[in-house]
């Protein structure tokens, strides 16, 4: 007779969309939804504990204060960064071990790691990402798989995900509800409120001519029915990602308050499972927990991808990422979609669906979905966590220390009276230049923590452990790490592959989500919210870099040429005037050659440790701008201007400068930009300054005088000094518009003060006269005077015998 077999359990590769938990008399349950080749799964894990760390001495206190019953004690002990043996106390209840930690923490009972969620610390002690291996029986639910109690692993398993745009059209009050539109270039359905206003002939247009080829236009006879018939549509299509344009702060939001308005569920999570919102009070903005599914914002997805644009409106990102725009373009577009809605619906349709397809060319174009999932599985982030640098850290780094025996500190812990400084900036030599070259150290403070060890468990590993001084590398401000006991070294040393093998199979958004994450972990060390944060730790980060770069500065000057300016990882070289443009290039790949080969040397001599510091030839300026700063004699830092060849075509480029500031107005950046190119010409300035002023002083620029700044409070906090914009925005509560934190706002200086504007309107309509002379002593003369100084010349003098003709 054969013996029993074991139970075959079937591997599934899938990836981690979304993660809850919830409390049980026997457990928390963790609730993992998953995407799959076979479609959604839903892992349950059952019977897990909450744990916290106490030091093993506090236990007999520990037992006074708490009921033992509702804790046990771990068997293995870690060490805490003072060296004190701590051990593991182990709750059922999340909310009884934060209940037990503020309890202790009122008896002066020291308490590690209880802030940390269950879903998390399961995940990080497994280390899983965003892909992950199940195995374990699947049982078959209507529209998904669920999977109890399997064993989990990490998987490199890249997903399949299947998204959707969607997009509402409501009131201005967004108290009644239009239309909604769904699309991706399978399906596009327009979900449509029906009106009793609307003829015959309306209703048969709507419905025999959709918007486009493909799109199916659902008539509702009210507006629940539109909500009700569009969950179940959802439900049926179920897709992994709802993607849009302020799509959790406006759209599901709306949609949310409408279902309570019409008393119905906001039937959008996977398995019927609840969703929950958070509200941040202070940032006026709402979070959603989705299970089954991932709410992508398209606003906030480019920016954790570090896209820059001067206004995150979906038509202003449009215009420049696709090229296209809204059908809309009226001064005041919820009055034009009331008036669509009312007398043109079929237009209205056509405009609701467009937004969607704009959004989802954006996200094409820019690969934010293939970036977002790169991120999660690199991080252990859910793809819609936006920032997370500190627990981006925390998931990489604790299971590590862990596995070395130690426990994380409590956040603040490790704080002292050292003050860790920034980046080096060397003093700028100001003038025009020919022939600038720019060495940039790739990665500078990635490559330190490689390069000297530097991490928190290195420095407390030296600390108690009294190693040989062979063993050691020396920090800054007292502090020592262990040659051969670290972890972030490895860490990094590990992304920094992968970003080099994305590279090289030109996968661009794993590549952007590596750099961005390599270079925050400095950020991160550095940062009081971080619980690793240690002055002793970040400032050998820091210190060491001035160390390099003002080393590289005495290297490159020893070999005869000039650093005219270094900043943080760069340094700024003049090679002289009379080099030619191969001559310059070819200065530029030996002297990083050099240099590096010079670190190699430096670093193996003196403290017998491997060099990953990288010296790279970035850019050679042909003419190059360094200002002095405005009303001194003194040199310029991180603002400057050049001339570079790229695809064989000269460029002008800005850094820091009026051009790419976007506190500038339009009329300072275009004067700028030919200034600048004028006076690298050698071409005479005097016509085209006198040109421009008078242009200005006659009305003739009035488009460009628009100043466009964001509040980075509410309005009701400025009290003294208030700054222009907040002015405006105070003029247009008058007038029943409210702005808020976040918005940007428009205006232009008048004589009355500064006037709102709307930058659309095909008509400035202001109520004061245009300050003109202001905006050529504000915008032209502090631009001219930048770059005249240097030419001899002053923009005083060149317009003196215009200003006196005009007065505001």
């Amino acid at each position: 007779m054969r013996p029993p077999q074991p139970e075959h359990k079937p591997l599934i590769d899938a990836f981690l969309l979304t993660k809850q938990w919830h409390e049980t008399a026997n457990g928390i349950t963790l609730e993992f939804w998953c995407s799959s080749d076979n479609g959604p799964i839903c892992i349950e894990i059952e019977h897990q504990e909450a744990v916290i760390f106490v030091r093993q001495e506090d236990l007999p206190a520990i037992a006074l204060q708490l009921n033992p019953r509702q804790y046990r004690i771990g068997t293995k002990l870690f060490k805490n960064y003072r060296n004190e043996l701590t051990c593991p106390l182990y709750f059922l209840s999340y909310h009884t071990a934060r209940d037990a930690e503020a309890r202790l923490n009122q008896s002066n009972i020291a308490v590690w790691e209880a802030d940390i969620r269950p879903p998390e610390r399961y995940l990080m002690e497994r280390f899983i990402t965003g892909g992950l291996s199940i195995s374990g029986q699947t049982i078959a639910r209507k529209g998904h798989a669920l999977v109890k109690n399997p064993r989990l692993s990490p998987s490199r398993y890249r997903p399949q995900l299947r998204s959707i745009s969607i997009d509402i059209e409501t009131t201005m009050d967004a108290n009644t509800l239009y239309s909604i539109a769904a699309y991706n270039p399978e399906v596009s359905f327009i979900f449509i409120v029906h009106n009793e206003q609307w003829s015959i002939q309306t209703q048969r247009e709507l419905m025999e001519a959709a918007p486009s080829q493909t799109a199916t236009v659902i008539n509702c006879t009210t507006q629940k029915e539109c909500l009700q018939r569009f969950f179940q549509w959802l439900q049926e299509y179920d897709p992994d990602i709802l993607m849009g344009w302020n799509v959790i702060q406006f759209d599901l939001k709306v949609l949310d308050n409408l279902c309570q308005k019409h008393k119905i569920p906001l039937a959008i999570t996977r398995g019927k499972t609840p969703l929950k919102w958070r509200e941040d009070k202070d940032n006026r903005r709402f979070y959603l927990s989705l299970p089954g599914r991932v709410a992508l914002d398209g606003i906030d997805v480019l920016k954790s991808a570090t896209y820059n644009f001067p206004s995150f409106k979906l038509n202003d990102v449009a215009k420049i990422v696709v090229n296209d725009n809204k059908l809309i373009q009226a001064q005041h577009r919820g009055d034009e979609i009331t008036h669509l809605y009312i007398n043109n619906p079929k237009a209205l349709s056509a405009y609701n669906l467009h937004d969607c397809k704009l959004v989802w060319s954006i996200f094409g174009e820019t690969k934010l979905l293939e970036f977002s999932i790169a991120r999660s599985q690199l991080t252990g982030l859910a793809m819609d966590r936006m920032g997370g640098s500190v627990a981006s850290f925390e998931f990489a780094y604790l299971p590590q220390l862990h596995r070395k025996g130690y426990i994380a500190p409590n956040l603040g812990e490790l704080q002292s009276s050292i003050i860790s400084p920034g980046g080096y900036v060397l003093n700028s030599k100001p003038g025009i230049y020919q022939n600038i070259l720019v060495l940039d150290f790739k990665s500078l403070y990635p490559s330190i923590i490689r390069t000297f060890c530097i991490d928190p468990y290195s420095y407390w590993y030296a600390q108690h452990t009294d190693p040989a001084q062979d063993e050691l590398i020396p920090g800054f401000n007292k502090a020592i790490f262990s040659k051969t006991e670290h972890l972030l070294p490895k860490i990094i040393e590990d992304l920094w592959q992968a970003r080099d093998e994305a590279k090289k199979h030109k996968n661009q958004p794993l590549s952007q989500a590596i750099k961005i994450i390599m270079n925050s972990f400095y950020g991160v060390l550095g940062s009081t919210g971080c619980r690793f944060f240690d002055p002793r730790v970040c400032s050998s980060i820091t210190l060491r870099g001035h160390q390099i770069i003002q080393q590289t500065k005495d290297w490159i000057e020893s070999l005869g040429h000039q650093v005219i300016y270094g900043d943080t990882d760069s340094v700024f070289v003049w090679i002289g005037n009379q080099k030619s443009e191969d001559e310059s290039l070819s200065i530029g790949h030996n002297l990083a050659d050099h240099l590096n080969k010079n670190w190699q040397q430096k670093l193996r001599n003196d403290y017998e440790i491997s060099c990953a510091l990288e010296v790279e030839f970035e850019t050679h300026y042909l003419k190059f701008l360094m200002p002095t700063i405005r009303n001194s004699t003194l040199g310029s830092k991180k603002r400057y201007a050049g001339i570079i060849r790229k695809n064989d075509e000269e460029q002008l480029v800005f850094k820091g400068l009026e051009s790419v500031r976007t506190d500038w107005t339009p009329l300072a950046k275009k004067f700028q930009e030919k200034l600048y190119q004028l006076v690298f010409e050698d071409t005479r300035v005097e016509g085209f300054i006198q040109e421009t002023t008078q242009a200005v002083l006659a009305g003739k620029c009035n488009r460009d005088l628009i100043y466009r700044k964001r509040l980075r409070r509410n309005i009701d906090d400025y009290h003294k000094n208030i700054p222009p914009h907040v002015q405006a925005a105070k003029r247009l509560q008058g007038q029943g518009i409210h702005k808020r934190r976040g918005d940007w706002i428009s205006y232009i200086l008048t004589t009355t003060g500064p006037e709102p504007v709307d930058e659309e309107a095909a008509e400035l309509n202001l109520q004061g006269t245009i300050a003109y002379n202001e905006y050529v002593e504000r915008q032209l003369k502090p631009v001219a005077d930048s770059v005249l100084q240097f030419i001899g010349l002053n923009f005083d003098h060149i317009t003196a015998a215009q200003l006196p003709l005009f007065k505001d």
